[in-house]
C-alpha cells in the first residue's frame, strides 16, 4: 500500500505540515485584509465627512455646497443636517426622501446623537424606516457634527454599502485562496520528489534487506551520498559481511559437532526443558527404533521414550545433578548417562549418552563362566590326582595292581589336564590372530577318508556305521591347513560317535561348487535342543548341564573348530533336532 510505505508517510507528512501552516496563515491574513479594509472605508469616509462638515460651515450657496459634498463623497451617500431641519441629500434631492431620511435621522438615538451632542459617530445599520429590512443593504453610517461657536448646530452623515466596502476584500480573498492553492500544488510535487528521493537509498536497502534474508549475504547496498542515508549503507554492508562470517563459521561449527556425533559409537539425545527429543544422533536412532520395535510397531500409543528414561530426565532436571541408570530393549544392555544443560543459570535441558554395554556385559558374562569352568574341569582331576596321591603315600594299595591302576589313574587324569591346558592354550592363540595357517592343495577325498579311518575301530565297538557320502569318485584339491583342518573333523566326528546310540550312523559328506567345498557330519544320536543351538561354539558350553562324565568332553573343541574354520575364511553352522540327529555343515573357499 503506498499511504503505509515511507514515501506515502513522509509525503503526506510535508503536505499536511504546509497545508496546515498556509490555512493558518491564509485565516489570518484575510481576517487582517478584512479589518484593514473596513479600517480604511471607515478613516476614509471620516475624513471625508470632516471635509465637507469643514465646507458646509464656511460656504453659504447651498448648491455650491451640495455639489462639492457630492465631489468628496464620490460613492458615497451624503446626508447634511443644518440648523436640525434644514437637511441636504446628495442622492435622494427629492422631497419624499429627503423626509425620509430626515425621519431616520431624528428617530436613530446614535445619529441624533451628533445633532444633539455634537459627537462623531461610526456606524453600522440600514438607512430605512422599514421592519422588513431583508431587502435593504447593510450600510456603514459616518457622522461629522456641524460646529457653531463651539455649539453643534448640526451634522454631516456620509453612509455608504457595507458590500461595497468589502468588495475589495474578496478580490484579495480570492488572491489569498488562488496563492494557497498554488503553494499546496507546489508543495505537493516537491514533498514527493523529496520523499521519491530521500526513500530511494531506503528502498533499496529494503530490496537489499530481502536478499539477506534468503541467505544472498553478499548483496551491497550502493552508497549514493555521505549523509546520514550513506552511513546507514556502510553499516548494512559491513552487518552483512558480519553476518556472512558468523554464519560461515556457525555452519562449520555444525558441521563439525554433527560430524563428531554421527562418528560417535554412542548414543546421544538433547533433550528440551519440556522433556521433548531435539537432536539425536544413529546410534540414539537405533535405541529409540528398538524400543519402538519392542513396544509395538503398529501401536500408536506408544510412548515416545522408555519411562525410564522419563524418571531419570525428571530427576536430572529438579536435582540439576548429573545421573545413569541401565535398562534392558530387545535383549540388549543400555547404560545412559544424562546431564542437565545451563543456558548461562537456568537448565535448558539435559543431554544423555547412550552406551550400548551388551558385548561388555556379554564378556563380563563369558569371563565369570570361563573361570567357573575351568575350575569346574580341574577340581575333578585335581581332586583325583589329590586323592589317589594320597592313597600311595598312606600305602593303601597293597598289591602291585592297585598301585599300577592307581598309577594309571594319575597319569589318565594328568593327561586330561594337560589336553584341556593345551586346548585353552591353542583357543587362546587362535581368538588373538596368532595362528599361522600351512595351506598346502590337499586331495579331498583321500584327506577325508584318510580321518574316518582313524574312527573305524571306535564305530565297530559301538556298531556304528561310519561312512563317506557325496562326490567321492570325483578327486579334486582344496587349498587347506591339512592338520587343523583334521582337528576339526576329529572333534566332530568324535562328538558324532560319542553321542550317538549303537547301531546308529554317522556320515560324513563331502561336495563342491564352483567356488567352495561343503563338508558335513550327519548323525542319527540325541540331537541338541533348540535353545541350546545359538551356544554350541562358546567355550566350555555343554548341552548337559549336569556336566556328567561319560559322553562329556571339556567343551572347547567346538570352539576350536569354528576359530580354525573362520581362519579358513569359512563358515561353519549346526542343525539339530532333538532325538533325530545333529548335522554340522563347513563351507571351504577352494
Amino acid at each position: 500500500m503506498f499511504w503505509r510505505s515511507v514515501v506515502g508517510k513522509l509525503w503526506f507528512t510535508i503536505l499536511l505540515l504546509v497545508t496546515l501552516v498556509l490555512f493558518i496563515l491564509t485565516i489570518l491574513l484575510l481576517q487582517f485584509f478584512e479589518n484593514y479594509h473596513v479600517v480604511d472605508a471607515e478613516n476614509r469616509l471620516t475624513k471625508t465627512a470632516a471635509k465637507i462638515s469643514t465646507i458646509v460651515q464656511e460656504t453659504d450657496d447651498e448648491k455650491l455646497g451640495l455639489s462639492i459634498a457630492r465631489e468628496l463623497a464620490d460613492q458615497a451617500s451624503v446626508v447634511i443636517v443644518q440648523d436640525k431641519d434644514f437637511y441636504w441629500h446628495s442622492t435622494h434631492p427629492d422631497k419624499e426622501n429627503k423626509k425620509a431620511i430626515s425621519a431616520i435621522v431624528k428617530q436613530n438615538d446614535q445619529l441624533n446623537q451628533v445633532v444633539e451632542k455634537g459627537k462623531v459617530i461610526r456606524e453600522k445599520m440600514y438607512m430605512t424606516t422599514k421592519k422588513d429590512t431583508s431587502d435593504e443593504p447593510l450600510m456603514f453610517v459616518v457622522g461629522v457634527p456641524l460646529m457653531k461657536d463651539n455649539k453643534p448646530t448640526g451634522g454631516v452623515y456620509l453612509y455608504q454599502s457595507l458590500s461595497e466596502i468589502e468588495e475589495p476584500a474578496q478580490y484579495t480573498t480570492k488572491f489569498i485562496l488562488l496563492a494557497a492553492g498554488i503553494a499546496i500544488i507546489l508543495t505537493t510535487i516537491f514533498a514527493f520528489f523529496l520523499s521519491t528521493r530521500i526513500t530511494a537509498p531506503l528502498r533499496k536497502m529494503r530490496q537489499a534487506a530481502f536478499e539477506v534474508t534468503k541467505g544472498n549475504f553478499d548483496t551491497k547496498v550502493p552508497i549514493l551520498t555521505h549523509d546520514e542515508i550513506g552511513e546507514l549503507a556502510i553499516a548494512f554492508n559491513q552487518m552483512g559481511r558480519q553476518l556472512k562470517f558468523n554464519l560461515n563459521a556457525l555452519n562449520q561449527e555444525k558441521e563439525q559437532l554433527s560430524s563428531i556425533l554421527s562418528s560417535m559409537a554412542d548414543g546421544v539425545i538433547t533433550f528440551s526443558r519440556d522433556g521433548s527429543i531435539l537432536i539425536t544422533n544413529p546410534p540414539a536412532e537405533h535405541f529409540l527404533q528398538t524400543w519402538y520395535y519392542e513396544q509395538d510397531v503398529n501401536n500408536q500409543q506408544v510412548p515416545e521414550l522408555p519411562a525410564n528414561v522419563v524418571h531419570l530426565f525428571q530427576t536430572v532436571v529438579e536435582t540439576e545433578t548429573e545421573r545413569s541408570a541401565e535398562l534392558k530393549i530387545q535383549g540388549k544392555t543400555w547404560v545412559i548417562l544424562m546431564s542437565p544443560l545451563y543456558n548461562q543459570t537456568k537448565i535448558r535441558g539435559a543431554v544423555a549418552v547412550l552406551r550400548d554395554m551388551s558385548e561388555e556385559r556379554k564378556l563380563d558374562k563369558s569371563r565369570k563362566d570361563f573361570i567357573a569352568n575351568v575350575s569346574h574341569e580341574l577340581r575333578t582331576p585335581i581332586s583325583m590326582l589329590q586323592g589317589y596321591s594320597e592313597a600311595i603315600i598312606d600305602d593303601i594299595a597293597s598289591t602291585d595292581e592297585e598301585k599300577k591302576e592307581i598309577a594309571q589313574v594319575i597319569y589318565d587324569e594328568s593327561l586330561r589336564m594337560g589336553r584341556l591346558v593345551n586346548e585353552l592354550l591353542d583357543l587362546a592363540r587362535m581368538e588373538a590372530g596368532h595362528v599361522q595357517l600351512h595351506l598346502e592343495s590337499v586331495a579331498m577325498v583321500e584327506f577325508t577318508e584318510r580321518v574316518l579311518r582313524k574312527f573305524q575301530g571306535l564305530a565297530k565297538e559301538k556298531h556304528i556305521k561310519l561312512s563317506l557320502n557325496g562326490k567321492v569318485e570325483d578327486e579334486f584339491e582344496a587349498m587347506i591347513d591339512s592338520d587343523r583342518m583334521e582337528q576339526v573333523l576329529t572333534n566332530l566326528i568324535d562328538n558324532a560317535i560319542r553321542h550317538t546310540d549303537d547301531y546308529g550312523e554317522v556320515k560324513l559328506h563331502l561336495d563342491k561348487s564352483q567356488s567352495e567345498i561343503h563338508l558335513s557330519v550327519q548323525d542319527t544320536g540325541a540331537g541338541i535342543p533348540k535353545e541350546d543351538l545359538p551356544f554350541v561354539f562358546e567355550r566350555f558350553y555343554k548341552a548337559d548341564k549336569a556336566r556328567t562324565r561319560g559322553k562329556s568332553g571339556t567343551g572347547l573343541g567346538l570352539a576350536i573348530a569354528k576359530n580354525i574354520v573362520e581362519a579358513h575364511q569359512g563358515i561353519i553352522a549346526v542343525e539339530s533336532e532333538l532325538n533325530e540327529g545333529t548335522t554340522f555343515f563347513i563351507k571351504l573357499p577352494k
